[in-house]
């Protein structure tokens, strides 16, 4: 039987935003928005979500006097995209029909 994929994940956006925090920690909004080629406000919606799931925490801050929003990654985030990452595996590995004897 397969997961449910989390649907806050399940976002192309919201995912690609968890893949690079995953491997960076935390960056600035600027960095995130250059990364997925998204639009300001589109990924200031989805960053929302992901903050209200707990999966990131958002700092605003001010640098040389100009707003600076940085994104990190929760301990939440991090064990979401890992049982994501586990749930996709499990589709790929199985999803293919020959384990019951299906071809």
């Amino acid at each position: 039987m397969f997961k449910d994929l989390d649907p806050i994940l399940h976002s192309q956006l919201r995912l690609a935003v968890v893949s690079i925090l995953i491997s960076v920690k935390e960056a600035e909004f600027t960095f995130l928005r250059e990364k997925t080629n998204s639009t300001a406000g589109n990924l200031s919606v989805q960053i929302q979500k992901l903050k209200d799931a707990g999966y990131i925490d958002i700092v605003k801050q001010f640098k040389n006097n100009y707003p600076q929003t940085i994104c990190r990654i929760t301990q939440l985030g991090t064990i979401a995209f890992e049982e994501y990452v586990i749930s996709l595996q499990d589709y790929l590995g199985n999803g293919n029909g020959h384990e019951n004897g299906v071809a």
